[in-house]
């Protein structure tokens, strides 16, 4: 089976949100949780591969270099028809990058001049119109992204956030044009390369926008955007229903089942989700200054983690705050810093309970699940059941651990508890 599409996601709960997105619209997908290598076998009979990498918030150069390896090893390795650079719905990013410099970087690699700029994922309120980047009818610097820890969103306007962060010129194909279907956007395409455009970006509104979307960049040889393009790619090759969620998919087995929740996302909805959480499950926030100054706070938390089962439902180790709070903190202790040392303390508490029994991490957070899965020493993940859309259940297939890895604004109020009540009796 040919690879037809090779997916560099820019952090771990984008690569599980577009690869579950995919295997809904009937693809077979696997996903790869390190930089492949010349020794990384190359997974047989598969339509996608995703590779997740953690180049969302890292240097611009490191972001590059990862990407451009994970490049070569999907077209040079996996044999993939085409490339899809995979960044989350709300264009995280800062006025210097990733998202701009490593689409030129594998522009560059890919000898290509216009590359597509698609992150609308309108199940979950990501649309663009007039160019426009909205959060459940928000503009996005309006909509709590404005107030995020590592990429602030200050600007809604995805052409000009787009130039300010790479080295071409953005245009823009309206909805109009995308609603009168896929020869007038491919008309578009032309236009725009015709005019020196080196991004397209393009609006969708709904769900159904994004069908001739995809018809039209079948050979287009770099796609960006978010996991509701590649929901389309796949349904529009496998033919599959749209815009129903099958459900299809395993999921954890009730029996033998030990969980723990860490939320580390800052977000909105995580915050909604937190709060809701605690109403009727043990809690605990996480104390910075012990994140960075107490070598033995990982072992405190998770003896704290192993007192909580005597509950139905899980214990929750949160640094998720709220702005004001999260400010603070900020200002107290630096925002790399404080971020670090609980990304770290996240990661150590994960190993800990592993070798206590725990086979089941639900995590909030494109950062900490990206230290989670690493500590956990993950390498590869089938993809189970949606949970959420965009968040599916999926399984270490060297360790048989369960995993769910929620971006920071997915899921619905009662997330955590709704997951444990997925799991099979």
């Amino acid at each position: 089976m040919t690879v037809k599409l090779g997916v560099i996601a820019d952090d771990f709960t984008g690569a599980t949100d577009i690869a579950g997105f995919m295997v809904q619209n009937g693809w077979c997908v696997v996903q790869l949780l390190n930089e492949p290598n010349e020794n990384t076998v190359v997974p047989q009979d598969v339509d996608a591969i995703v590779i997740s990498l953690k180049s969302r918030s890292c240097s611009a150069d490191e972001a590059c270099q990862a990407s451009m390896n994970a490049c070569h090893w999907l077209k040079q390795q996996a044999q993939c028809q085409q490339i899809f650079f995979k960044y989350c719905s709300t264009f995280d990013s800062t006025e210097k990058g990733n998202i701009g410099p490593v689409t030129d970087a594998l522009m560059k690699y890919l000898k290509t001049d216009l590359a597509l700029v698609c992150p609308a994922l309108p199940v979950n309120g990501r649309t663009v119109v007039h160019g426009h980047l909205f959060v459940n009818g928000q503009l996005l610097n309006e909509s709590g992204m404005q107030h995020h820890p590592v990429t602030p969103m200050t600007d809604a306007n995805l052409l000009r956030v787009m130039e300010k962060q790479s080295r071409g010129k953005a245009g823009l194909i309206k909805l109009a044009d995308v609603q009168q279907g896929c020869d007038a956007i491919t008309l578009q395409l032309t236009s725009l390369a015709l005019q020196g455009v080196s991004y397209a970006v393009i609006d969708a509104l709904t769900m159904d926008d994004l069908l001739p979307i995809a018809k039209a960049v079948q050979n287009m040889p770099l796609l960006t955007g978010g996991s509701g393009l590649g929901a389309a790619l796949a349904n529009v090759d496998s033919q599959s229903p749209w815009g129903k969620d099958a459900g299809h998919g395993n999921k954890p087995a009730a029996v033998g089942r030990k969980t723990v929740i860490l939320s580390g996302s800052c977000s909105v909805m995580t915050n909604v989700q937190v709060q809701s959480y605690q109403q009727i499950a043990p809690a605990k926030a996480l104390d910075v200054g012990e994140c960075l100054d107490n070598s033995h706070y990982a072992q405190s938390l998770a003896k704290w983690v192993q007192e909580q089962q005597v509950t139905s439902l899980a214990p929750l180790l949160y640094a998720t705050q709220p702005p004001e709070l999260l400010k603070q903190i900020q200002q107290k202790y630096g925002a790399s810093q404080s971020s670090l040392a609980v990304e770290n303390v996240f990661g150590e508490v994960v190993k800990l309970l592993q070798a206590q029994g725990y086979n089941t991490f639900i995590i909030a957070g494109g950062e900490t699940s990206g230290k989670v899965v690493q500590s956990l020493g993950t390498e590869q993940l089938s993809i189970g059941a949606p949970i959420a859309p965009g968040v599916p259940w999926v399984q270490d297939l060297a360790s048989g651990n369960w995993l769910a890895l929620k971006s920071g604004n997915f899921g619905q109020k009662n997330f955590f508890q709704f997951a444990q009540e997925m799991f099979n009796e």
